[in-house]
């Protein structure tokens, strides 16, 4: 239970944004004037991984405020706004079960988290357990970045949606380059000492097994999750393993360490990564990173069309910082989906929002995907790419005034970058 203090201070920092929110909307011409409709972000706000935290919240925070300009949700009895309440995982499962209940009591049907799977498998359990106690009090949990691939298969629940390609899919995606990449003959797995961290080795190792039967893997090792302060050991031993590339689910100053270290002991090989296009990575790495690093992910800046462009800049116009450049598609599409099932419900209540969501179909500045029902996967477009200098063909935008960006190398339909599930959902 929480002490009065604290419950104290999560209903006033609650009120306090909501009464923001209502201040902004009425300050609009048009706005929308009903009760706000809370949308609970549990994530980390504090701590090694706050960085990450932020960069969502400012991506959430964007995307209803887009929803709210356009006159907000369009439910029986008026519109209504969306609004986002922040609570602060600090990093550990035990603090975000604890936000969870507040967030619940707080009167939130709808919550978000996405960076951990560890945590994101306790909140599905803890929400599947709440939501059959307490019906009239139901929450849906939305997923944007938690991408164990148990989590749609056999860890998957009717109230947990994920709107990122989840691990194996994100793997498939990097393995259709690694299979032209002639001069990998040596490949070094490291990742973080978790369910996501492990189900990326785990998949390296399969998918290097069937499509690169040829490479050796010479290194393969975990390490504990935000608690490495030096990556200097790791990054000798793969220099000296003679590894061509690592191949790495690392994120947030994980991956940020790890590539500066590796940079520092003069290791030039490949980075074939996750999340290598953000978070401080390519400045981290600089020239030593240019033609090095590849990324997979469900957009990026330099995709070539005209609606990702006017995204991005959009983006950049509302958040124009160079540290707080750091926008995801998926997060964007999330909450159109959202405000889709919202209106296609007329209702708040989870579950007929819930079935809504199961059929959610979006489209944003070009970029489309759906979700599959069957496991509650979002289903959408992977595009790899690769480091080089900011100007150089086909890099319109750097990342994070870096003066490095990410090169389209690859772009994979969302029919070609689906997997099939073992998910045996429990409908409602």
């Amino acid at each position: 239970m929480f002490q009065p203090s604290r419950r104290q201070a999560v209903r006033a920092c609650t009120l306090a944004l909501l009464a923001l929110a209502g201040g902004a909307a009425s300050a609009q011409p048009g706005a929308v004037t009903g009760a706000p409709i809370k949308i609970a972000l549990i994530e980390s706000l504090s701590g090694s991984f706050a960085n990450t935290g932020e960069a969502v919240f400012r991506n959430i925070l964007w995307a209803t405020e887009r929803v709210n300009a356009r006159g907000g949700v369009k439910l029986p009895g008026g519109a209504r706004p969306l609004t986002v309440v922040r609570y602060d995982s600090k990093g550990t499962n035990e603090e975000a079960l604890s936000a969870l209940r507040a967030a619940i009591d707080d009167g939130a049907h709808f919550v978000l988290q996405g960076n951990s799977s560890a945590t994101a498998a306790a909140l599905i359990e803890a929400i599947a357990k709440h939501n059959q106690r307490e019906p009239g009090r139901r929450v849906v949990f939305l997923n944007y970045s938690a991408v164990d691939p148990a989590l749609t298969n056999d860890k998957c629940n009717f109230w947990h949606f994920r709107f990122d390609a989840h691990a194996d899919m994100r793997l498939a995606a990097l393995m259709d380059v690694m299979r032209e990449d002639k001069a990998l003959q040596r490949a070094y797995l490291i990742g973080q000492d978790y369910s996501f961290g492990q189900a990326v080795l785990r998949e390296a190792r399969r998918q290097l097994g069937l499509q690169r039967p040829d490479v050796a893997i010479v290194g393969d090792e975990l390490h504990p999750v935000g608690r490495v302060k030096d990556f200097a050991p790791y990054a000798v031993k793969i220099k000296a393993s003679g590894a061509q590339a690592v191949i790495t689910g690392n994120w947030g100053n994980d991956l940020t360490l790890l590539v500066k270290a590796a940079r520092e002991v003069g290791y030039d090989g490949m980075f074939y990564t996750f999340y290598g296009n953000a978070m401080g990575a390519p400045a981290a790495l600089g020239e030593a990173g240019v033609g090095k690093v590849v990324a997979v992910a469900d957009w990026l800046p330099n995709l070539p069309t005209k609606g990702s462009e006017d995204f991005y800049r959009a983006f950049r116009e509302r958040f124009p910082r160079p540290q707080d450049d750091y926008v995801h598609m998926r997060m964007q599409l999330m909450i159109e989906a959202l405000a889709q099932a919202l209106e296609r419900a007329a209702s708040t209540d989870a579950l007929p929002v819930a079935r809504a969501l199961e059929s959610a179909s979006v489209s944003l500045y070009g970029q489309t995907g759906h979700m599959r029902a069957a496991d509650h996967q979002f289903q959408q477009p992977l595009v790899v790419g690769v480091m080089d200098r900011l100007g150089t063909p086909g890099v319109k935008f750097d990342v994070e005034g870096s003066g490095y960006g990410f090169r389209v190398v690859r772009q994979i339909a969302a029919d070609k970058a689906q997997m099939p599930t073992t998910c045996q959902m429990q409908r409602f």
